[in-house]
């Protein structure tokens, strides 16, 4: 089974051509090394929430724009074996090195972790709108969660949707001033659900996401095992594509 690296990242708008470039350059070093697909989505309908958002996660500014990207590995090993190569490329590739391929971004602000999956379903397509999700999950209600998932993807795809990847946490980090935790003001004893679901177009998914407003079999479960309230997701246009 696949591994999955999730990042959220505020990246100044006007730097959007810089941060594609720069993308371009250090993303391929994790296919040389290993990893099957690299994505990067540019932030395109994603909402302001009342209580948590993909701006608060990374503490965003007026003239920045949300990234959600992620890298996916063929399992945990491939993905183990370049982090343990991080440091000596940073020196030896210089597409890898901070002062020759400068980050256009706040990489402090940045959030990132690393997820197993736990239900996946359809076929990935370079050009897919994407719809990210960050969930906090109780602990004990992982199968819950992953049954949960498995059953909607039924109506997910017969409204349109292309692939759906379902991951739970790992490796995730607490950051000093940003991460997964506090993306989604996660209480003691919540995991972190990383997620996204492809779509053909942003119109597919929209006119998707009304008619299951409108369809009277559209029903919530009794009990929920995450705080929906809590949840942040987002429409978003990928950008980079590499390993495809």
């Amino acid at each position: 089974m696949t591994y999955i690296e999730g990042f959220v990242i505020a990246v100044p708008t006007a730097n959007k051509q810089k941060f594609i470039d720069h993308a371009k350059k250090g993303d391929a070093v994790f296919i040389d090394h290993g990893a099957t697909s690299v994505i990067e989505c540019w932030g395109d309908n994603v909402p302001h929430g009342k209580v948590t958002d993909f701006y608060r996660a990374v503490e965003a500014k007026d003239d920045e724009s949300v990234v959600f990207s992620w890298i996916e590995w063929p399992d945990k090993a491939a993905h183990s074996a370049m982090a343990g190569q991080m440091e000596d490329l940073m020196k030896s590739d210089d597409r890898f090195d901070p002062e020759k391929n400068p980050m256009p971004f706040d990489g402090q602000r940045m959030i990132y972790g690393s997820f197993n999956p736990i239900f996946e379903a359809g076929v990935h397509s370079p050009d897919a709108y994407v719809q990210g999700f960050v969930i906090p999950v109780k602990g004990d209600q992982k199968e819950a969660y992953r049954k949960m998932a498995e059953d909607a993807w039924g109506m997910f795809e017969r409204y349109g949707a292309t692939r759906v990847v379902e991951t739970w946490q790992d490796d995730v980090p607490e950051g000093k001033h940003t991460d997964f935790f506090r993306s989604v003001k996660a209480e003691p004893g919540e995991k972190i659900v990383f997620s996204l679901m492809e779509w053909p177009s942003r119109e597919v998914c929209e006119e998707a996401e009304q008619k299951m407003q409108d369809d009277p079999d559209m029903q919530m479960p009794p009990e929920m095992p995450f705080d929906p309230k809590r949840m942040i997701f987002g429409g978003f246009e990928p950008v980079v594509v590499l390993g495809e």
